[in-house]
């Protein structure tokens, strides 16, 4: 096959819009298969590109003085929001990532980033919605139990997948990957690790997104259901933002941005746990967090259908200039 002439490039700039609602990690997308024409073009010729995309629009380097301004104008532009907490996460350019290039189009280099919201605060266009992001990562979500997708099909695929190695060398570092990855063989779960499990599953051959960069639509259909796919690398993306807000949130005071003013310590347990994907001890984690001295009591309760009513919090914004690390402390889910 003969490789597409390849001319120019564009920088893409991607958000990962997170709010948390009722318990649920949300993320914002857009939906359906076809974006514009480049991809339309793509599709006729037998790729298959469907699948969810996050926010993103060009850099225009004219009128965007900085890439941040430019991500925040497109965003604000393509659907009405106005972004509060934004971080960039990393710059995503391996080749042929994108439809548009397998097409013979310009190079897409993407910026992503990552920003923190609230759901209520962003009126979603018609061709946009909130999808919890175990939706495209279930197997990251312990709340309740250890995932039994884990044991009954991602681990006799791996287990597969390392008998497949070409030697006894390949073959121990691809069982030691799958056991770190996915807490095989008596292995711990690290749940900072998104990125890593996603990579092994794209490598292993197990998700859409693997096959589809490389045959045609027919073909994708022998990829297991290991979530829903997204549009280009876009999931690798997400995975990449799920693993930085995890670890973040432990020394840095990210979880308010996704608070309403004053809560409860139950609501922050479950915010945090719902972003973990991992039950956390209650008595364990108020007396962390009271320790700490990152929230301050209002003085006020909120009314409870049943049961005791509850005291209500603030954050203690001035828990910023007293130490670098003010995250919420936890101690190990398991």
């Amino acid at each position: 096959m003969t490789t597409p002439q390849i001319t120019g490039m564009i920088i893409d700039l991607g958000a990962v819009i997170v709010a948390v609602t009722e318990d649920r990690p949300l993320v914002l997308v857009r939906h359906g298969p076809v974006l514009d024409e480049a991809e339309a073009r793509t599709v006729a010729r037998g790729f298959d590109v469907a699948g969810d995309a996050l926010p993103s629009g060009p850099f225009d380097a004219v009128r965007h003085r900085t890439l941040e301004r430019g991500l925040r104008e497109t965003v604000t532009s393509r659907i009405g929001a106005t972004l509060g907490y934004v971080e960039q996460l990393y710059t995503f350019g391996d080749s042929g990532r994108h439809p548009r290039e397998r097409d013979g189009g310009p190079r897409v280099i993407s910026v992503g980033y990552l920003a923190l919201t609230h759901e209520a605060e962003i009126s979603t266009p018609d061709n946009a919605a909130w999808r919890s992001w175990y939706d495209y990562f279930p197997w990251e979500d312990w709340r309740q139990q250890r995932p039994p997708m884990i044991d009954k099909l991602i681990a006799p695929l791996l287990r597969t997948w390392v008998r497949a190695a070409s030697g006894g060398t390949e073959q121990r570092q691809r069982r030691d990957r799958a056991s770190i990855c996915f807490a095989l063989d008596g292995a711990n779960w690290d749940e900072e690790i998104v990125l890593e499990r996603f990579e092994l599953l794209y490598e292993a051959g197990l998700v859409v997104e693997a096959q589809r960069e490389t045959s045609n639509t027919a073909k994708t259909r022998d990829a297991p259901p290991l979530g829903s796919p997204m549009m280009s690398d876009h999931r690798r993306i997400l995975a990449t933002a799920m693993g930085r807000l995890r670890a973040k949130l432990k020394y840095r005071p990210v979880v308010f941005d996704l608070m309403p003013d004053t809560f409860s310590l139950f609501q922050l347990q479950r915010t945090v746990e719902a972003i973990l994907g991992a039950r956390l001890h209650k008595q364990n984690f108020r007396r962390l967090v009271e320790k700490s001295r990152i929230v301050e009591p209002t003085g006020e309760i909120q009314p409870q259908q049943r049961g005791r009513p509850a005291a209500l919090f603030r954050f203690r914004h001035e828990v910023l200039r007293e130490r670098l690390a003010a995250g919420v402390r936890i101690s190990s889910p398991r």
